[in-house]
């Protein structure tokens, strides 16, 4: 996994409970990489879900909550980042779609060694996205809060519906967006 996930994970926790008490998780914590992280870098996604569940432990949050919430931080992230993945685009179900075909190709020429997971799309209709989730990678949480952060940064009010289980790497998203009135 690459290490921006890493380096920003760090960050929002950092951000949310201080940089000691980060400091203070990590050092209980046996990671091979020490924690000590490069965004360009790779490292196990298990180290990825020692930190999660150690944040969660020490914040009384869930996991799952946790993930939702680094989702959100990381497209924030991405709209900061690359700017250039979101032009031309005009609503959340327009950037939802391209993920695959436009954002993954390019994120490979960047970084040919990066395992994304895969995501297939199809519109319902033109304010109702289905969106098919799959990753090697326990991740589900963070992809929701990803996807819900789309929605509000296109400001479409909208709904964001999740079919997984429990554990699951995969998830099947139903994205309706509120018809104009």
């Amino acid at each position: 996994m690459k290490g921006l996930v890493f380096t920003e994970l760090l960050s929002m926790a950092e951000d949310a409970i201080g940089e000691d008490a980060m400091d203070d998780i990590l050092d209980t914590l046996d990671l091979d990489s020490d924690g000590a992280y490069s965004a360009v870098g790779n490292y196990p996604c298990r180290e990825l879900m020692q930190i999660v569940g150690a944040v969660s432990e020490h914040t009384g949050l869930g996991t799952d909550v946790l993930q939702h919430k680094f989702g959100e931080w990381m497209f924030a992230r991405f709209v900061e980042g690359y700017p250039q993945f979101f032009e031309g685009k005009t609503t959340a179900l327009e950037m939802l779609d391209a993920i695959e075909n436009e954002v993954h190709v390019e994120v490979r020429k960047l970084y040919p060694d990066a395992e994304l997971p895969t995501f297939k799309t199809e519109f319902v209709t033109e304010t109702d996205l289905k969106m098919s989730y799959h990753s090697e990678r326990p991740l589900v949480a963070f992809c929701h809060g990803l996807i819900e952060a789309c929605v509000a940064h296109f400001a479409q009010p909208g709904r964001v519906s999740v079919v997984t289980q429990p554990g699951s790497t995969t998830a099947e998203f139903e994205i309706t967006l509120d018809r104009a009135a």
